[in-house]
């Protein structure tokens, strides 16, 4: 016991060191002019200043000096979130600085990575109709080759930014055009605060909130209405650049096992939609 206990301090203690060697690199790498601070004679190190990346972030300079110090402190996922954009970091180093401060970024790697074989066998076995399987958060975590080719190409997306919430409100990866997006967009957004409910405070959860709320203006306005809604099935339109329009419509399947996910299937709303997804998918 204490070997392992020694082990956890000391790739902890690594992780600190490394975040912070990190973090002084990004700061280093802005010029103050950039951001609005003169760039001054007097500067003695490159880039920006430690409290005017606190004052950027909102947060205590002595807080973020510990930070960058390397010291043992407490960090949120809204923090992080903050300084990340004041380094203005890409996606890589988001996630990055995420791993090194320990702070889970979602669930969607591990929860596709534990999905038993038999659900990718059952959507396959649905070609040529579009398939997926998604939990309440909307992280994608299974999909056969007829979604990639009607609905979108996910299989290109990287697997922690295959959440259905991120592709839609942030991502240029988004390529889906259903033709009612905004009804399409009002309603994910009420189921997503309707399963919200039961995952209060979980670090996957506020993560992604905070990010949507912050990167998406729309999805801003839309998460203060405070609807409510439980996933449905309907006919949608969508426009897909090969054979034009489709009329699909989408049912549910419970998937019980697995706890809150679901399992959606798109299938043809009429015979001409039918003659379509065959072509575009066996063609």
């Amino acid at each position: 016991m204490p070997a392992r206990t020694d082990k956890a301090g000391t790739d902890k203690d690594e992780r600190r060191r490394a975040m912070s060697a990190f973090l002084r690199s990004r700061r280093e790498r802005i010029r103050p002019e950039e951001v609005g601070f003169a760039p001054g004679a007097r500067r003695r190190t490159p880039g920006l200043r430690r409290e005017e990346v606190a004052q950027l972030a909102g947060v205590g300079v002595t807080w973020y000096t510990w930070l960058e110090q390397g010291r043992d402190i407490n960090v949120s996922a809204q923090v992080l979130e903050a300084i990340s954009r004041t380094l203005r970091l890409d996606r890589l180093e988001r996630n990055h600085l995420y791993t090194l401060a320990g702070i889970a970024l979602g669930a969607a790697k591990s929860e596709c990575s534990s999905l038993p074989g038999s659900i990718q066998k059952m959507l396959d076995q649905l070609s040529p109709y579009p398939a997926q399987v998604v939990n309440s958060r909307y992280d994608v975590l299974a999909f056969n080759d007829a979604y990639c080719k009607v609905i979108l190409d996910i299989a290109s997306v990287p697997i922690e930014e295959r959440n259905l919430l991120w592709l839609t409100f942030v991502s240029d990866e988004w390529r889906c055009g259903f033709a009612d997006a905004e009804s399409i967009k009002l309603h994910m957004v009420a189921g997503y605060r309707a399963a919200s409910a039961d995952h209060l405070g979980e670090p996957s959860w506020q993560d992604l909130t905070e990010r949507l709320l912050a990167s998406s203006p729309l999805f801003a306005e839309l998460w203060e209405r405070y609807d409510v809604a439980a996933p449905s099935a309907k006919i949608k339109v969508l426009d897909n650049q090969r054979v034009g329009l489709l009329r699909v419509e989408s049912a549910n399947l419970w998937l019980s096992q697995l706890g809150q996910h679901r399992a959606t299937v798109y299938t043809p709303a009429d015979d001409e939609t039918e003659a379509k997804l065959h072509a575009l998918v066996n063609g």
